[in-house]
This record gives C-alpha cells, sequence and structure tokens, in this order.
C-alpha cells in the first residue's frame, strides 16, 4: 500500500551538522555542562549544554565561564571603569570581583546555550 509523501519533505536539504552551526572555530571552543543554578535569569539551567569559545575576547555582557578558587562558574561579565565583576543571574548568589590578586581567570565566552525541552 502506497502511502503519502510527508510534509517534511519539501524542508529536507541534506544532513544537519550541529557543528558546522554551532562551532565558529573548533580548536578554541570546548563543551561542559552547566551545574549550577546561577543563571536562571539568563535562562541557564543546571544540566543544559554550553558552547564555550576561548578565541573570543571577554566583553561587558558576555556569558562567560570563569575559574575562580580552583572551579569553574558560568557568570556575566560587567566591565566599568576598568573594574571587572562576574555577575550571576539568580538572587541567591554573590558578584565576584576579577583582578589579579584574587586568581580568577576567564576561559571563555558561551555562544550557545543547548537546553533540553
Amino acid at each position: 500500500m502506497p502511502g503519502f509523501p510527508s510534509p517534511a519533505d519539501d524542508y529536507l536539504a541534506g544532513p544537519l551538522d550541529l557543528n558546522a552551526h554551532l562551532i565558529k572555530h573548533p580548536a578554541a571552543t570546548f563543551l561542559m555542562r552547566a551545574t549550577e543554578d546561577a543563571m536562571l535569569k539568563a535562562g541557564i539551567h543546571p544540566g543544559d549544554i554550553l558552547v564555550v569559545d576561548r578565541s573570543l575576547e571577554p566583553s561587558h555582557g558576555r556569558i562567560v565561564i570563569a575559574s575562580v578558587e580552583g572551579s569553574l562558574t558560568v557568570k556575566r561579565l560587567q566591565i566599568e571603569q576598568n573594574r571587572l565583576m562576574l555577575l550571576a543571574e539568580n538572587e541567591s548568589y554573590s558578584s565576584i570581583r576579577v583582578d589579579k590578586d584574587n586568581g580568577v581567570e576567564i576561559w571563555g565566552v558561551v555562544t550557545t546555550v543547548i537546553h533540553p525541552v
């Protein structure tokens, strides 16, 4: 018995390669899973996969991955009057000042969040 064509057939354009769409600098990009709820208001939940590009310059307003006291964290970078702060988007978390004395190191810029539904 013959079937009917799928309406989705009109939209097929070949295989979909997520690497080509999500990763601009493969040698400088890594994936990590969010484990905290510090960025809930930015739409990042525990368990989400973050695409992080180390080749991008961290700039004001970007979401970044930073090493703080040996642990990785995801926060929004705020730059004002040559002062750097890492801001959470959840009231339960404190801001973190970035300076050369406290050992905070920015590892990369989050470019994409993969959030299961």
